[in-house]
């Protein structure tokens, strides 16, 4: 998976004529729209539905995703009186142009918590053709090892890519989420460059290169966390109830090894050639 993100200044008109849109757009998958709720918010509200309506003219499969930001510093009534005055806005102007099915998506955001990495999430997911067939991988695996919740993350950015399709809480995933801290910290510490077998750097992997193995339960409350690295960017991590699932480790072991040798089939090998070090 490669994802690119630009960043463009919302006050500019993308489609004067003096723009290249075509160069703009026409590789986009998702347009994020950035709100700031504690500000004066009807004329960036104004802007967006100018946006919305030229794309959907020109390019209607662009998700328009819109983070109505900084809702940490309003009072909870005030917060979602914000959050819903805004869609209404939106929805509103979008149905009078006759777009009432417009693949718009609004999220609460805030850098104080993890709403923000949540968003992103929902957002990647989106974008990424795999993900129904990720979402059975993980049901499958839930189902198997009666696993409450399982996310698959990328390491560094924590991003969840893919879930169960079972109700996803802010909670489960702020408790998974810290724990991908743990984990960079210890791989800043005793983490190691892997040669190949030549012993030089002759092949590099996109996306499937074998972590070293990492696999660890610990308990959290009521609930254990089972975490397993699937590659050097990927790691599993699932929430278990107290019904003593570390009497059943090695059954999970082997069924997150099975769902490991699945996901490299999902995510083929990419391989490039790259010339040794000069001497």
């Amino acid at each position: 998976m490669d994802f690119q993100v630009w960043d463009f200044p919302g006050h500019l008109d993308y489609f004067d004529p003096a723009f290249d849109v075509d160069n703009i757009f026409e590789e986009i998958g998702a347009l994020i729209w950035v709100i700031d709720a504690q500000d004066e918010y009807l004329e960036a509200i104004m802007r967006l539905n100018t946006t919305i309506l030229n794309l959907q003219d020109s390019y209607p499969d662009i998700n328009v995703e819109v983070f109505v930001h900084k809702v940490d510093g309003l009072s909870e009534d005030y917060k979602g009186d914000t959050f819903r005055d805004i869609i209404q806005r939106v929805q509103d102007e979008l149905s009078d142009h006759g777009y009432e099915n417009a693949p718009v998506s609004f999220y609460q955001t805030s850098i104080y918590d993890h709403s923000i990495f949540e968003a992103f999430s929902k957002v990647i997911q989106k974008l990424i053709p795999q993900l129904p067939t990720l979402e059975a991988l993980l049901n499958s695996l839930c189902s198997t090892c009666h696993i409450e919740k399982a996310y698959l993350f990328d390491i560094m950015s924590k991003i969840y890519i893919a879930t169960d399709t079972s109700p996803t809480d802010i909670g489960s995933y702020e408790i998974c989420s810290d724990y991908i801290d743990v984990v960079i910290d210890v791989s800043e510490i005793y983490g190691w460059d892997r040669p190949t077998e030549n012993g030089h750097s002759e092949i590099v992997e996109v996306g499937n290169n074998d972590a070293e193995s990492l696999i660890t339960m610990e308990r959290k409350g009521n609930n254990y966390l089972y975490l397993r690295e699937i590659n050097k960017y990927l790691a599993l991590i699932c929430l278990m109830g107290d019904d003593s699932p570390a009497e059943k480790k090695a059954v999970i072991d082997y069924n997150v090894g099975v769902f490991q040798a699945a996901l490299k089939q999902v995510f083929p090998r990419a391989e490039r050639e790259v010339a040794p070090p000069s001497v």
